[in-house]
């Protein structure tokens, strides 16, 4: 770190901090192993991420006064929820309330989701989960990170075409961005390789962005220039 750094015209230097935005808002659910840390529980974690695709792996960072910190290093499992416009107070007050003084589920009126052959909870309002097992912690200072290998997504059936394909704007997600919560578009600007598509993808991926050309026209009887 270095705050001397000085901004470049047009910019203001205000310091290292955790800038970074938007990032994903999720509602991560734990159980730990020893009493006094068995009640099934929610924390609202912002420092979240993909670290690895092969094998698919996800990183969050907890301070270890955290009651689910204890939770998560009893059992070395938990489920990331994914959090939909619906559940943005509940991601609130899971970031504000600790599971040492209250059942958050209860609380808020949601539902622990028992995931067959896994021992942490899912959260049962959520669109979609995933469910990781721990492989490493480190030490960074203020977080310890856990980081976790993703061994199944659960999708809801809500989100499903008839092709079977995701429809993630039905789950209406939320991010996260300096302190804030933010409703993602129910469209997309561009999906990853848009930049290069041909036209015709164009226009059937983001018909809302990409309309097609209509054929030139012709004169009654002539031939197209």
């Amino acid at each position: 770190m270095n705050p001397s750094i000085p901004a470049p015209q047009g910019f203001r230097a205000i310091g290292p901090t955790t800038f970074l935005s938007p990032i994903p808002s999720v509602l991560v659910s734990c159980r730990g192993t020893q009493p006094g840390f068995d009640r099934d529980n929610m924390i609202t974690v912002a420092w979240a991420g993909i670290v690895c695709s092969n094998p698919p792996t996800l990183s969050i960072s907890l301070k270890p006064e955290r009651h689910s910190y204890d939770q998560i290093a009893q059992s070395g499992v938990f489920c990331v929820n994914l959090v939909g416009q619906s559940l943005t107070r509940a991601a609130d007050f899971c970031g504000v309330k600790s599971g040492r003084d209250i059942d958050k589920f209860a609380g808020l009126g949601l539902h622990a989701l028992a995931v067959p052959g896994f021992d942490a909870p899912a959260l049962a309002e959520s669109p979609l989960f995933l469910c990781c097992r721990v492989t490493q912690r480190v030490p960074l200072g203020s977080h310890e990170m856990f980081i976790a290998q993703i061994e199944q997504v659960c999708v809801s059936e809500s989100l499903f075409d008839a092709d079977g394909s995701v429809d993630l704007a039905r789950a209406q997600l939320v991010a996260y961005a300096h302190g804030e919560y933010y409703p993602l578009k129910d469209k997309p600007q561009g999906f990853f390789g848009y930049s290069v598509a041909r036209d015709d993808v164009l226009c059937k991926r983001l018909p809302h962005l990409y309309k097609k050309k209509s054929p030139a026209k012709t004169k009654k009887g002539g031939k197209r220039p």
